[in-house]
């Protein structure tokens, strides 16, 4: 019997694709924020250089989780960083 590896990677797929087929069967199309982003997202959220990403993770304003070498971010935690007043 041969054993087959799942990655985050297939299980993001497949949960896109039930995700899909339960829109078509309803036909709707429901957008949703992702809970994590991972740091290229991010940068294209903020429009923020590679540096500035390292910046905000190294003076604590952003927290990632790193998981197997890859960074992810809570999306409510950079919303919160919009809401916070300018700190002198």
């Amino acid at each position: 019997m041969s054993a087959e590896i799942i990655t985050k990677e297939d299980l993001d797929e497949f949960e896109k694709r039930i995700i899909d087929k339960i829109d078509s069967l309803f036909g709707r199309k429901i957008k949703e924020q992702p809970k994590w982003l991972k740091s290229y997202q991010v940068k294209n959220l903020l429009k923020i250089s590679p540096n500035t990403l390292q910046k905000l993770r190294t003076d604590g304003t952003l927290r990632p989780t790193k998981i197997g070498g890859v960074f992810y971010y809570n999306y409510e935690e950079i919303l919160k960083i919009f809401d916070r007043p300018n700190e002198v």
